[in-house]
């Protein structure tokens, strides 16, 4: 019984394991089928999904490549149609070279012929030269035999004839020409002129070198000049100026020929007058006060010059300057009030002839301004100013006017001119400038001196405060051609002689008179 208890579950262990092992075995058959036929499905998707891929592939090449082809037959017929295009561009060069190459061998042909022809014809001109030569060489022989005459004498008497005629035609020449650049240029030039000067209205107040300080009381002289003169000869010393106290009522008189020392004193000795003490050390005090405060009016004066004249960007210096010519007199017409208006006139000008305005102010406003220091600078006020503008950055052609405006170096530019005619124009306005007797006799004697030396002069006049001279001529030594030349050549020396302002006309009369009486 034991032993059949224990054999049964070993037999049962057996059936078991090897039921097991059927059953795996057959689960793992069946797990293969299923396997095998899962991959031969896959196979056959894959192989179905390669065959469409490679008919797609197939028919995106073929229409990639019907697409080139279609490309490639446009691009080619293109080029076919450039290269034919080109291929009768090329005909038809050829044909015109060809037709060039027949007109320069028909045009080669003629001109040998023509050589030819200037060959024949210069062989046949050089004896005919030859056989000209010879009977001139006869005519002279006989001519020098009838007139008893050489060759060079004769040569001598031509020439004297022929420099008459063209004397004589110059002078005629020079009167139409004038004739006719008067017509046109005076009108122009007068209206251009006569529409500046109307358009610009300025005041004029003819300065002097001396100051007149007015005094409450002529009490206050006597505390001016001090115990002993002290207080005078404080002011003269601190000023540099000299003070002048006489007879004139309830005035003193301040004389220097410095304006911006004059102007310290003038305003130094009224802020005496006014505070009441005037001792020695507050002449000094206030002296120095009023020279500090003048450097800031001098700077004030030229900014405000600058803006009245409507010039931006102007050097700091060139500014100060300006203002100097505030106390800066020429002929008794103050210079800045001078230089102001020819800025005004500049401008004028400048805009009817269509310039640059503002440079045209700018160069009017300049031009003076070697005055503020040619009395510090040797050298005259037009090189002093050009040299004082290239320092200070100012353009050439500014440069170049400044120096030019009395001609004392070349113009090169229209403003050159304009300058001048604007300064002639601001300094010979009626009032603007003073001038002493001696001065203005010595220039009238200088003008019909000049004109005197010419030979067949009878007599010279200066006239219109020496604007203008006339010359009388003699009629049986000067004829009316040499009438033109005479003028131009008077006018020549009063420029390069005499100094003046604005301009002087010069008239020649030439006039016969033929006298008879009747008996």
């Amino acid at each position: 019984m034991n032993s059949l208890n224990l054999l049964l579950p070993i037999l049962l262990s057996v059936i078991f394991f090897f039921l097991g092992y059927f059953l795996r075995q057959f689960t793992a058959e069946k797990g293969v089928k299923k396997a095998q036929e899962k991959a031969r499905e896959i196979v056959e998707e894959a192989e179905r999904q390669a065959s469409a891929r490679r008919k797609e592939a197939s028919l995106e090449a073929k229409d990639l490549l019907y697409k080139t082809r279609l490309e490639f037959d446009k691009e080619s017929k293109d080029r076919r149609q450039e290269l034919l295009n080109l291929e009768r561009r090329l005909i038809q060069r050829e044909e015109n070279l060809d037709r060039k190459v027949d007109l320069m061998e028909k045009k080669d042909r003629e001109f040998n012929q023509r050589a030819k022809a200037f060959t024949d014809k210069e062989q046949d001109l050089r004896g005919k030269e030859e056989e000209l030569q010879a009977l001139i060489r006869e005519e002279k022989e006989r001519l020098q035999k009838v007139s008893g005459l050489s060759q060079e004498d004769a040569k001598q008497i031509l020439l004297k004839h022929m420099e008459d005629e063209v004397r004589y035609d110059a002078g005629l020449m020079i009167k139409r020409i004038e004739e006719e650049a008067k017509e046109t240029a005076d009108k122009k030039a007068k209206h251009i002129l006569s529409t500046a000067i109307q358009r610009c209205a300025a005041e004029h107040t003819v300065e002097s070198t001396v100051s007149v300080v007015s005094l409450p009381s002529d009490d206050m002289k006597g505390r001016i000049i001090g115990r002993e003169g002290r207080n005078i000869r404080a002011l003269e010393v601190a000023t540099g100026i000299d003070v002048i106290i006489d007879d004139t009522p309830e005035a003193v008189t301040l004389s220097g020929f410095d304006p911006i020392r004059r102007e310290i004193a003038r305003i130094s000795l009224e802020r005496l007058i006014s505070n009441g003490r005037i001792h020695p050390a507050r002449i000094e005090e206030i002296v120095e006060k009023v020279k500090k405060e003048m450097d800031q009016t001098i700077k004030e004066e030229g900014e405000k010059a600058t803006f009245d004249a409507g010039i931006q960007r102007i050097h700091p210096e060139l500014i100060k300057l300006l203002g100097r010519l505030k106390y800066r007199t020429s002929y008794g017409q103050n210079v800045l009030q001078h230089s102001k208006e020819v800025a005004y006139i500049m401008g004028l000008l400048a805009g009817e002839l269509r310039l640059d305005v503002a440079l045209g102010r700018r160069i009017g406003l300049l031009h003076d301004i070697g005055k503020a220091v040619d009395h510090e600078i040797e050298g005259t006020h037009g090189g002093i100013g050009a040299t004082l503008a290239k320092k200070y950055g100012e353009s050439d052609v500014v440069i170049n006017a400044i120096g030019a405006h009395h001609d004392e170096i070349e113009a090169s530019s229209i403003y050159d001119v304009l300058v001048q005619a604007a300064d002639a124009i601001s300094a010979t306005r009626p009032g603007a400038r003073r001038e002493t007797l001696e001065s203005y006799i010595k220039r009238l004697e200088k003008l019909e001196a000049i004109a005197d030396s010419f030979k067949g002069v009878e007599k010279a006049f200066a006239i219109q405060a020496g604007r203008e001279i006339r010359v009388t001529v003699k009629p049986e030594k000067v004829d009316d051609a040499e009438t033109a030349i005479m003028a131009r050549e008077i006018t020549k020396r009063i420029e390069n002689e005499l100094d003046y302002p604005g301009q002087v006309k010069v008239t020649v009369i030439r006039e016969k008179r033929v006298v008879e009486y009747a008996k």
